[in-house]
């Protein structure tokens, strides 16, 4: 039982029993269509090549600015001149379909151009797809300048090899020829279903031995790039199964490569939604710094300015501002007492009693060692004096015993409260408060005193 349970958890036979489900879906797929459509348009296969020709172009062009966002990423530019060359195949592939758009001339196809130029793609891409997954394997290591240039460089070479024999072979050079198909009967020749398609379908197992031994599966980008290797050997080993050039293998192969190649697309959006997440976040978390007292969480002096600002120029009777400053009793004598790490315990202590006291609309900001400030909308005089002086009875009745620690002693606060209901300034609306609160010090602190 062990056994089978490892088995199940293990991620590569979860990646193959995912890729058997799906490869027999579209299987089943295809087979209900053929029987509701038993003959395809002869527009049907160039135009699936039109849209398989978009989607590597696509591919193509996202895994180069993806490198040249991240230049420790070089194994993506292999992917990168693979899915570009493939698409520059595929231009060669339609060439062999010079009449497809006109209604009358359908026949009008080299089906030996055609399958030259599937050759050389399957041959460009299984070898990118290697190379790939080596430079996967070097992603954390040092690479010079020089060395990427050189590999560039070298994908290019390959590339542009391929693509010159491809149209050289393909009835444009009378020196080069290669027979995989007879145009006339349309039937494969010896040499497409022996040495041919044995070799693309050998070097795809090679690649996705080597995809998989390297990059081990880890996430969605390579699964996606495992399972295109798996479509593409399902692709081959059904062209090889068919007797010709029409057969309905070449529209089967066509649909599990279309969905492989949209898979990829769909991963690398995916990619797209997550850094596009992650940096929201990152964005989020960098801008809470920006207006958080360190120590406290508190809003810090800077945000409570502009808030306010914000919030007065609203101000009227029915809608009024109200401020309250408030100061730590005798504060000094804690850090002097118990040391400045005890009274950061206290201050972070008070900063969330003030918060919990608040409305979630409301401010509560640390504007000063022992300052606190908060900023109260939609409030008048007494509401606010009553809020003030519910934070300094709750304050007062803590002591050592009941804060596990925070609070070494009882500590008491002075509060004094403004409520702006007319057009003032956001310093004169704290300095008001801060009168106030002044007053109360005066007066034997730990009170609320409201301007006035």
């Amino acid at each position: 039982m062990l056994a089978i349970n490892h088995y199940i958890k293990n991620k590569y036979v979860q990646f193959f029993v995912g890729c058997f489900i799906v490869i027999g879906i579209l299987h089943s797929l295809f087979n209900e269509l053929v029987e509701k459509i038993p003959s395809f348009s002869p527009l049907l296969f160039p135009m699936l090549t039109i849209f398989l020709l978009v989607f590597h172009l696509f591919i193509a062009s996202f895994m180069a600015m993806k490198y040249w966002c991240d230049r420790m990423r070089l194994y993506l530019m292999a992917f990168s001149f693979a899915f570009a060359g493939s698409a520059l195949l595929m231009v060669g592939t339609l060439s062999s379909y010079p009449a497809w758009l006109d209604l009358y001339q359908f026949d009008v196809v080299n089906y030996n151009d055609a399958m030259i130029y599937f050759t050389f793609r399957h041959l460009l891409m299984a070898v990118l797809f290697i190379v790939s997954a080596v430079l996967f394997a070097l992603r954390n290591r040092s690479l010079s300048r020089t060395f990427h240039v050189a590999v560039i460089s070298g994908m290019f070479i390959y590339t542009a090899l391929i693509l010159i024999l491809a149209w050289l072979y393909s009835s444009n050079s009378p020196l080069l020829t290669l027979d995989l198909v007879d145009n006339e009967t349309r039937q494969y020749m010896l040499l497409w279903k022996k040495p041919t398609n044995i070799t693309l379908i050998a070097l795809w197992v090679i690649s996705l031995a080597t995809l998989m031994s390297i990059t081990r599966v880890r996430n969605l980008f390579w699964i996606g790039g495992n399972f295109l290797c798996i479509c593409y050997i399902a692709t081959l080993a059904m062209l090889f199964l068919g007797g010709h050039a029409e057969d309905l293998s070449w529209y089967r192969a066509r649909l599990f490569e279309a969905v492989a190649t949209l898979l990829i697309i769909f991963v690398l959006l995916y990619d797209v939604f997550n850094l596009y997440r992650e940096s929201h976040l990152k964005y989020q978390q960098s801008y809470q710094n920006s207006i958080r007292d360190p120590l406290t969480r508190l809003y810090n002096r800077s945000y409570f300015y502009d808030t306010l600002n914000h919030a007065l120029r609203t101000v009227k009777p029915t809608e009024p501002v109200s401020v309250i400053v408030s100061d730590l009793d005798r504060f000094k004598r804690i850090n002097d007492c118990y040391g400045h790490l005890q009274g950061d315990k206290v201050l972070q202590f008070v900063a969330q009693l003030l918060m919990d006291s608040v409305r979630p609309q409301d401010v509560a900001a640390r504007i000063g060692g022992e300052e606190f400030v908060l900023l109260l909308t939609h409030t008048p005089p007494e509401a606010a004096r009553q809020v003030a002086e519910r934070i300094r009875l709750k304050l007062s009745s803590f002591d050592k015993a009941s804060t596990d620690g925070q609070l070494p002693e009882p500590i008491t606060i002075s509060m004094g409260v403004f409520t702006a209901t007319s057009k003032i300034s956001a310093e004169e609306c704290v300095g008001y408060a801060d009168k106030a609160m002044y007053e109360a010090k005066e007066t034997g602190r730990n009170r609320v005193v409201v301007f006035g």
